[in-house]
Order: structure tokens, then sequence, then C-alpha cells
């Protein structure tokens, strides 16, 4: 599950947010448009907190949705996922608008503020195949997208170790049970979210002040957690 030793805790704390040091990320030089008015993008980056939490601050991003995929229906219960024997990472499903944001620049805030795409079945302080960095393409074109990128971020060496973040097809997606929803926006003070979280939402909004926005969207809608 999304948890942090005390030590690690304690050093985060203390550090605090000038810790955190983004990469200098460029944008995917293949990127062709989406038609219609509506794409879905699902993202793997380690607990599914932080990674639905940046994009609930994301322009254009109808609703980001926590969840599991990569196992059967059966076994996507959190506590059950948390053993990494189930095949399931934790993940994200983005409904975004193409029009607003394209795929390229949703997969251009993953590596830069979302995950560490250098971590192998892990991120940060948690580790197992259920935090692993995974892009599920839920079309031929987006996985040609995503496939591009990592070989031009690669290529250009922007992060000090290779990219070992997976691109696979999708496979069903199955929401999160709602305590895990909008987990970010309603527990700004968790100790987890302060220590690894909150300060990608800082990243995010000084690396794309054009995409970010205050007000998050949200799966709730306001609602009594």
């Amino acid at each position: 599950m999304c948890k942090i030793r005390l030590a690690g805790l304690l050093m985060a704390l203390a550090l605090g947010r000038a810790a955190w040091a983004a990469p200098a990320v460029p944008p995917p030089a293949y990127d062709p448009p989406a038609p219609g008015a509506s794409e879905t993008a699902i993202l793997s980056g380690g607990c599914f907190w932080g990674v639905q939490g940046v994009y609930e601050h994301v322009k254009g991003v109808r609703q980001a949705i926590a969840g599991y995929t990569g196992g059967a229906r059966a076994s996507a219960h959190y506590e059950t996922v948390s053993t990494g024997a189930t095949g399931h990472a934790e993940s994200v499903k983005i409904i975004f608008d193409p029009r607003v944001i394209t795929y390229g620049q949703i997969l251009r805030i993953y590596f830069a503020v979302t995950a560490n795409p250098t971590e192998l079945n892990a991120q940060g302080p948690d580790h197992g195949p259920q935090y692993r960095g995974e892009i599920w393409a839920v079309t031929p074109r987006q996985k040609d997208i995503a496939t591009r990128y990592i070989a031009q971020l690669d290529a250009a060496r922007v992060f000090p170790a290779p990219i070992v973040t997976h691109v696979d097809t999708a496979m069903p997606f199955y929401e999160a049970e709602r305590h895990h929803q909008d987990f970010l926006v309603r527990h700004p003070g968790n100790p987890y979210i302060v220590s690894n979280d909150i300060q990608k939402i800082t990243a995010l909004r000084a690396q794309f002040p054009g995409l970010y926005r205050a007000e998050p969207v949200t799966v709730l809608k306001g609602q009594t957690p």
C-alpha cells in the first residue's frame, strides 16, 4: 500500500519541498492530434494518490479516476493488489479533451513531474510490481506516441539512467474504492502526501503554467468523504 517508513518521512519533512527537482523534459517530437472531443489515457506510476492528484490539476482533464489494471477483476481490491501478486498496478484513468491537451502533453507531465521513469517496480518509498511505471495504450496511435517519446528522451539522456517504464496495450481498468478517490485533494496534510506528492503539484504549476488549474476536477465532486 502507499506508505513510507518513519525515517524516510522525517527526512523528507526536514528537507521540505525544496527537495523536489523535476527534470526539464522536452515535448514529444511526435504527437499527432486525436480525432473527436474526448480521449482516455491510462497510466501507472506508483501510488495512485499522487498520480490522480496531479492530473486533477491539469486543464483539459475531465476526470482522473484511481484504480487498478493489469490483473483480473476478482483481485482488483486495494489490500489484495498491495500484496504485489495480482498482476495489477495502481493506475489512473484520465479522460481528457484532446482539443485542450494532447496525449503527448499528458505523457510529458507524466515524465516531468508525476513519476520517476528510471525506477523499476518502485516509486519513492513504495516497492513492488503494483507500483511499476506503465503506460497502457488505449489505441495503436497512443502506443506509437509513447514508444517514440521514450526513445526520444533516452536518446537525449534527459534522465540519469535509462527509462524502464513499460508501454503495453491497455487492459481492463477497475475503479478503486471510494475512499481512495481524490485522496490528495481531500487530505493535503496527510504525511505521505506531504512527503511525496504535494511537491509534484508545485512542480506542475511551475513547469506547466499554461496547463495548470488551481481548482481541481474531482471524482467525488464535493460529496462527504
